[in-house]
């Protein structure tokens, strides 16, 4: 059901100082730094394969969140509701729809429809001052 861990969604404020660790220490490679709508979302791609660590300034909480890509959102969702699964917030991401939940050890993940593929392009390159 899983297709692949796409992003990590991780807790950042302020975003400046974790994206200097993540490219100076890290050296992580920088593919954006957003600033819009009263908050501030950094990309930063640590290996060639494996998922894009957004430091979102906005995220609610300590814990990153998994973001998984699914093949159709609604489909993944019922087969887990079958399985016992709790869902969470259904909203909008860029790339799609996007469903949240928690596993039963704390650990916060998501899944997510790629509708919107043309997002990454949007964004990629884009350093708002």
């Amino acid at each position: 059901m899983f297709l692949s861990l796409d992003f990590l969604y991780v807790p950042s404020r302020p975003p400046g100082p974790v994206v200097a660790y993540y490219t100076d220490v890290l050296g992580g490679t920088l593919m954006f730094h957003i600033k819009e709508m009263g908050t501030e979302v950094a990309a930063v791609k640590l290996s060639d394969v494996g998922p894009l660590v957004l430091l979102a300034e906005h995220l609610e909480g300590n814990l990153p969140i998994l973001i998984y890509r699914v093949e159709n959102l609604q489909r993944a969702m019922g087969e887990m509701e079958r399985r016992k699964w709790k869902r969470g917030e259904v909203f909008e991401i860029p790339q799609g729809p996007c469903c949240t939940f928690t596993a039963e050890g704390g650990q916060r993940l998501a899944i997510y429809e790629l509708t919107r593929p043309e997002v990454a392009a949007h964004f990629m390159g884009r350093f708002d001052p």
